[in-house]
């Protein structure tokens, strides 16, 4: 099993979270909270570069779409970037890439 590794990057715009290793039943708190505590301005959106995501199971899925909801509530918004094939096919064949994905965040190669 893979650790998960968080780092958190503030800007005046925006707060990037690059997640690196494996999403699921262990080590998806450690996103939970590291996405509770990332300071964010109004309206500001929190970016997640899941580039370096290995593994994603129902339990990050579950994870993504609750703090989706709650950043939406606080006037927020969360963003995936850099999603690698193996986690994409996750949230196409629950339809959930229509919600997160934008243009261009697709990682190739």
């Amino acid at each position: 099993m893979n650790d998960l590794i968080l780092t958190t990057h503030e800007g005046s715009d925006a707060t990037t979270i690059t997640v690196a290793g494996e999403m699921d039943l262990t080590s998806c708190p450690a996103l939970e909270e590291a996405i509770s505590q990332a300071s964010l301005a109004d309206s500001a959106p929190l970016y997640l570069d899941m580039s370096q995501v290995t593994f994603m199971d129902s339990s990050g899925l579950n994870l993504l779409l609750q703090q989706r909801l709650r950043l939406a509530d606080g006037g927020n918004r969360l963003v995936l970037t850099g999603v690698q094939e193996g986690t994409m096919r996750v949230l196409t064949l629950t339809g959930a890439d229509a919600l997160f994905l934008h243009a261009g965040t697709l990682a190739r190669g």
